[in-house]
């Protein structure tokens, strides 16, 4: 009598424990939330530096509470984005590997972190001070803004984007409470404008053809255009830094004239991107050339270094 063969059956195939799927949840969401970025959020302390505060462990301490509370922000701003154009993202040869875009994250769960952590950030800006508070709620609903029509309309879409520096930027001043220099406010969105302008001239080369696919605004640009555009923007910044280190107002608030030394700092630096955008391709992300472009991370290290050195030296 012929042995019967015991059945055989498929090993069953592993599912991903209920840990696993919440540490791949988080990471993908910090992904979405581009940590890299936040680097832009380092103007909030051009107030503690400028406004003459660093020696306070206060006001460094607010200052940074406050740089805590952008970059939760501009991260929720960015999934924000990129639920609202997951479909352009997907015909951008890099945008396209977003969570968002390449199906990682859903929607859903996207806009869940999203509310949370708005809700949790503008809390803690008011907690930590009401002016503060009005100022992160009103750079809230301008990127609100500019994620939904403003950035499809041509010029209006960087200077949203500039904008949104110059509140970072008074929102430093704001929550230690010095006041907000007309000088921070003008060199902030010029630069800004120097770097949209950049990024979206790299946006433009990159893409060719498919540009309006992905942004319809592009179509309105051309790199003859943006390059004069950048131009004018780059040596309005430079004039505008030089008149700020040497106008008696400067010299008088800091007891020096010194800081007219810091100048080659900035002319290396717009100098050394415009290079990086030219010659490289470069400049789709200016925090991505900042972290990665060691030539330009030392000028910007250099020039921080110089501009405290010379305004607390003379303390």
């Amino acid at each position: 009598m012929a042995r019967r063969s015991r059945p055989e059956f498929a090993e069953p195939t592993p599912s991903p424990s209920s840990g696993a799927s919440a540490r791949l949840f988080v990471i993908t969401l910090l992904v979405s939330l581009r940590p890299r970025q936040w680097t832009k959020n380092l103007i909030v302390f051009a107030g503690l530096i400028f406004g003459q505060r660093l020696g306070e462990v206060r006001a460094i301490a607010e200052a940074a509470a406050a740089f805590a509370i952008f970059c939760a922000l501009s991260g929720v701003m960015y999934l924000v984005n990129d639920v609202v154009d997951r479909e352009a993202d997907r015909q951008h040869p890099v945008k396209a590997k977003r969570p968002i875009a390449a199906g990682d994250l859903s929607i859903g769960a996207a806009l869940g972190a999203a509310c949370v952590l708005a809700a949790a950030a503008l809390g803690a800006a008011y907690w930590l001070d009401g002016r503060f508070g009005h100022v992160a709620v009103s750079y809230v609903v301008l990127l609100a803004c500019y994620s939904g029509p403003l950035k499809r309309i041509v010029i209006i879409d960087v200077l949203t984007i500039a904008l949104g520096f110059v509140l970072r930027a008074a929102a430093g001043a704001v929550v230690i409470h010095v006041p907000i220099s007309h000088w921070l406010l003008v060199l902030t969105i010029q630069l800004a404008l120097f770097l949209a302008l950049s990024k979206r001239r790299h946006e433009l080369r990159m893409l060719a053809g498919q540009a309006t696919h992905h942004r319809e605004s592009l179509g309105e640009y051309s790199p003859e255009f943006l390059d004069q555009m950048i131009s004018i923007v780059a040596a309005s910044t430079l004039i505008a830094y030089a008149i700020y280190t040497i106008s008696p107002e400067t010299v008088q608030k800091f007891g020096t004239n010194l800081l007219g030394l810091t100048l080659p700092f900035p002319l290396y630096g717009i100098f050394r991107y415009l290079y990086l955008v030219h010659r490289k391709a470069d400049g789709g992300s200016p925090a991505e050339s900042l972290l990665t472009d060691r030539p330009l991370l030392a000028c910007v290290a250099l020039w921080g270094l110089a501009v405290i050195a010379i305004i607390y030296g003379q303390a």
